[in-house]
C-alpha cells in the first residue's frame, strides 16, 4: 500500500500545484472556438457539456468542465469501491470555481484514506470500473487507473491555465 500511497502523493501533488494557482477567471476562460464547458441551467445549477457521441474534432475542455469532470469520475470511483450509490453523471453539477476546488481536495482527502484501508485482499478483489464486469481488472487496477486519470487531467488544467496567462 506504501506504493499506492507515494504513487497518488505525487499525483496529488502536480494536482494541487494547478489547484493553488487557479484563478476566477481561469474556470471559464476558452482557449478554441469548439468547447465543452459548464453553463448554467434553468435552476441556476452549473451542468457541463456533454454527448454520448464520439465527437471529431473533440471540443477542447475547459477549467471548468475539467474541474466538474474530476469531481465526476472521482465520486464515481469512490462509490464503487465503497459499495455507494453511484452518482450518474446528471447529478454531478459544478458548484463554481473555488468550490469545485474545495469539492476535489475533499474527494483527494476521501481517497488517501481509502487507499490507507485497502488490504492486499483488497486489492486483488474484482473490480468492473471503469472497465465493465467481464474486463478481469482489480480494485489494484482501478487505483492505478484513477491515479494516472488525475494526472492527466491535472496536466490539462495546468496546460490551460499556463495558456490563459501566456496570451494575456
Amino acid at each position: 500500500m506504501k506504493g499506492l500511497v507515494g504513487q497518488f502523493d505525487l499525483a496529488w501533488a502536480l494536482t494541487e500545484l494547478h489547484l493553488s494557482a487557479l484563478t476566477a477567471d481561469d474556470f471559464l476562460w476558452e482557449p478554441a472556438e469548439l468547447v465543452w464547458t459548464v453553463r448554467p441551467d434553468g435552476s441556476g445549477s452549473w451542468r457541463p457539456d456533454w454527448s454520448e457521441a464520439e465527437l471529431d474534432p473533440i471540443p477542447v475542455p475547459t477549467v471548468g468542465w475539467l474541474t466538474w469532470h474530476v469531481t465526476w469520475w472521482w465520486s464515481v470511483t469512490l462509490a464503487h469501491l465503497h459499495g455507494d450509490d453511484v452518482p450518474d453523471r446528471t447529478d454531478v453539477t459544478w458548484p463554481g470555481g473555488a468550490a469545485a476546488v474545495t469539492r476535489i481536495r475533499g474527494l483527494a482527502q476521501r481517497w488517501r484514506a481509502t487507499l490507507g484501508a485497502l488490504t492486499v485482499d483488497d486489492l486483488e478483489r474484482p473490480s468492473a470500473f471503469p472497465w465493465g464486469a467481464d474486463s478481469g481488472r482489480t480494485v489494484a487496477d482501478t487505483v492505478l487507473w484513477l491515479h494516472v486519470e488525475l494526472t492527466k487531467n491535472a496536466a490539462e488544467i495546468g496546460q490551460l491555465r499556463l495558456l490563459r496567462a501566456a496570451s494575456r
